[in-house]
């Protein structure tokens, strides 16, 4: 059997209309850090839209941080390892949480679309799923910054791709 990835998205936020497409490119990233990654097995991962209130939230009390962020991964395995789905089989690799309206003043401030600004979040976060940290600096950040520009190459949205689709 082929390897598959499942990809529960959510919106859990109203401040912000998810824009036509970015569902299936989020689903396309994902799955482009596991072919990167060599991951090779069948997969889901739960990417949740919410505001910066809840983001914030969800920072203070997981990594004692009082302030809205971009993204948080929330990794179920430890170091390869990780529980199965008992129906699918699937490998359970955890959550990524976006604030949308983070997103899109960063897509702004950096002078991309939203559309990349979402898929570099997705794929930094799917890297820290499978176990990536840049915490310390230094050469795994680095590393990290390396693997997510090249799947964001694959997926044509490549650093200085600044043209804006509009609704």
């Amino acid at each position: 059997m082929a390897s598959k990835i499942k990809v529960i998205i959510t919106d859990d936020q109203q401040e912000v209309k998810v824009p036509t497409g970015i569902r299936m490119l989020l689903r396309r990233a994902c799955t482009a850090v596991l072919v990167h990654e060599g991951f090779g097995k069948s997969a889901e991962v739960g990417v949740r839209f919410v505001d910066n209130e809840e983001i914030r939230r969800l920072n203070k009390k997981h990594r004692n941080m009082d302030d809205a962020t971009d993204v948080l991964s929330f990794p179920l395995g430890e170091g390869g390892i990780y529980d199965a789905n008992p129906e699918s089989g699937a490998l359970l690799l955890g959550d990524v949480v976006i604030s949308l309206p983070r997103a899109v003043e960063q897509a702004r401030l950096y002078g991309h679309t939203l559309q990349r600004e979402l898929a570099f979040l997705t794929v930094h976060s799917m890297l820290h799923l499978l176990g990536y940290d840049h915490e310390a600096g230094g050469l795994e950040a680095v590393r990290m910054r390396e693997k997510e520009e090249k799947v964001l190459v694959q997926l044509g949205l490549p650093r200085g791709h600044n043209y804006i689709f509009e609704e």
